[in-house]
């Protein structure tokens, strides 16, 4: 964990600043190369997915096939979060487009809602009553909104990862819910897409595998997708400081979120999450822009004397669970 020492100071044109700094550094450009080849790979790899789940056919062996699709479908949001932020495309009607396609279609989540959602969480992190990603749901991240709740929030702790396991299943529950409700625009193409999504989806298995084994593939597919799903987002903010509303933009982000070191390969496994800070502060910079302008968004902070919170990645899991623990602690003292 990397933090500094707050100190006084004029607080208007500090992001200002780092703006400069980090659009002098050439950060905010697009990426073309890179998501050419990271959607090409993507959308290869669930096709391939998907051809594999027919040629191995009716065998317990197409578990094997789940535990793949699980993490293909995790990288395809990944995908859709960046397109979100119009890290790929520059416009919004080409966004758009593909985000559907991801969403939608390749997963069976709602790209409308998932961008509403999403966000209001940007606008507002870790806010107790306008992030919806803390509001008080299934898990409760404040000991406020923990007043009255039962066994459940007593040890919340230890139902999070297998709560992580009906995430899938919530998400696309929540995508319904807000397309029948009327807050998702284009309603007619999202409602169509995840019906090609659904009835697509059920024809695979119910056509290629025994009952049983449907069954046991729908399961562990969307179990542990709904897994990877929150291991990915679980360390980004739960258990960070929730604002207390006076904070300038640059604090806001900085002091509710939290980096998680790593190589390479916690970047790709995190689609470049894992700079939370970064993301936060500049939502449009190209992921792999990320790793560059962590560096100067650390230094800045020091400089000016805001903290900012850098911790290994097991570590941050074991941070959203004391967290957690902690909230439950009233109702577990009577």
């Amino acid at each position: 964990m990397t933090t500094t020492t707050e100190r006084p100071r004029a607080a208007g044109s500090d992001f200002a600043e780092l703006s400069r700094r980090v659009n002098a550094a050439g950060l905010m450009r697009r990426r073309p190369g890179y998501y050419t080849v990271r959607l090409s790979l993507t959308a290869l790899a669930l096709i391939g997915g998907w051809t594999a789940f027919v040629l191995v056919g009716a065998s317990w062996w197409t578990l094997a096939v789940a535990v793949l699709l699980a993490a293909v479908n995790a990288q395809v949001a990944l995908v859709a979060h960046d397109l979100a932020h119009r890290q790929v495309f520059r416009t919004n009607r080409p966004s758009a487009r593909a985000g559907l396609i991801a969403g939608n279609l390749a997963i069976g989540m709602s790209y409308g809602y998932w961008m509403d959602k999403h966000t209001r969480h940007h606008a507002n992190p870790n806010h107790d009553d306008l992030d919806p990603d803390v509001g008080p749901g299934v898990l409760v991240w404040s000991r406020a909104a923990a007043r009255g709740r039962g066994f459940l929030t007593r040890y919340q702790a230890w139902f999070f990862f297998p709560l992580l396991t009906l995430l899938a299943i919530s998400l696309r529950r929540d995508s319904v819910r807000a397309l029948r409700a009327g807050v998702v625009k284009r309603p007619g193409p999202e409602w169509t897409l995840l019906g090609v999504h659904l009835a697509g989806y059920a024809a695979a298995l119910l056509l290629v595998l025994t009952p049983g084994q449907a069954l046991a593939f729908l399961v562990a597919h969307q179990a542990l997708f709904g897994v990877y799903l929150g291991l990915t987002f679980a360390p980004n903010h739960k258990g960070m400081p929730h604002p207390g509303g006076t904070e300038d933009f640059l604090r806001k982000q900085v002091l509710t979120s939290r980096n998680v070191r790593g190589g390479r390969f916690v970047d790709a496994a995190l689609g470049g999450l894992n700079y939370q800070i970064e993301h936060h502060l500049f939502p449009a910079m190209p992921t792999p822009n990320l790793r560059r302008a962590q560096p100067i968004v650390r230094d800045y902070c020091a400089e000016i004397g805001v903290p900012y919170e850098m911790t290994g990645l097991l570590d941050s899991y074991r941070q959203a669970l004391r967290h957690l623990h902690r909230v439950g602690a009233d109702l577990r003292a009577r």
